[in-house]
Order: structure tokens, then C-alpha cells, then sequence
């Protein structure tokens, strides 16, 4: 058995190389789907079996010694994982005709002081009331 799996295995062995591009280069990207989650366009035709096209900006060489601070993520079944606040940064109000909306700023662990984004107050207080405490 192992003999005729190797046979098998050395088949495309054989033609496949290492992929390399160049800056400016444009590349399409494979997905995997999946059933209940839409990833790329919000659409009830089938899904896409590649996204793109994507310009490759600049290359990247892989530095062993060089380990950013990694934490591992707890991926789901239906792969997502759910995002958890750390703290509120600021706040804010945005003014209509006839009411006023109550926004806070929230960072966001596992991202930078840059990412954190705006959300409804109200949201935050129902998912999250630890966080006004």
C-alpha cells in the first residue's frame, strides 16, 4: 500500500515548483467554502473559488529570529472567532435633527491602539457592561 501511494504521490511531485513573484505582480487568491459563512460578497449566487486580483505590494523573507508576540486564537467551528473589548478610549456624540447617538471608542485586545473602533454605546453596554464599570 505504501509502495503505491508513494507511486502515486511522485506523479505530480514531478511538475510542481515553488511559486515567486515580483512587486507589482497581480495574484488571485483561493478561498475555501464553506456552507452558512460568506466571506467575500454578501450574494445568493455560488460562491467564488478565488478573490482578487491582489497587487503584491512588497516581498516578504521570512527571519526565524525575528518572533512577534503570538497568541493563539480560538477559532470556532464555522471558523470565526469572536473579538472580546479591552477597555473604552473615548466617547463621543453624534448629533441628528431630533436625537443625539451616544458613541464610545473601544480598543480592541489583540490590535493596536490604531485599530480601535467606533461603536454604538448602547451595544456595548448590552454585550459588554463590564466595561462601564
Amino acid at each position: 500500500m505504501k509502495a503505491a501511494q508513494d507511486r502515486q504521490k511522485s506523479y505530480p511531485d514531478r511538475r510542481r515548483r515553488d511559486l515567486e513573484f515580483d512587486l507589482g505582480d497581480h495574484v488571485f487568491l483561493r478561498v475555501m467554502t464553506m456552507r452558512g459563512v460568506r466571506r467575500f460578497r454578501v450574494s445568493s449566487k455560488l460562491s467564488p473559488r478565488y478573490v482578487g486580483p491582489f497587487e503584491i505590494l512588497e516581498r516578504y523573507v521570512a527571519d526565524p529570529g525575528h518572533v512577534i508576540d503570538y497568541h493563539p486564537l480560538v477559532v470556532q467551528e464555522d471558523v470565526s472567532y469572536t473579538e472580546l473589548p479591552a477597555s473604552i478610549v473615548d466617547q463621543k456624540e453624534k448629533m441628528l435633527r431630533s436625537r443625539t447617538i451616544p458613541y464610545v471608542k473601544v480598543q480592541w485586545q489583540r490590535h493596536t491602539p490604531e485599530e480601535a473602533t467606533w461603536e454604538l454605546e448602547e451595544d456595548m453596554r448590552r454585550l459588554h457592561l463590564q466595561l462601564f464599570t
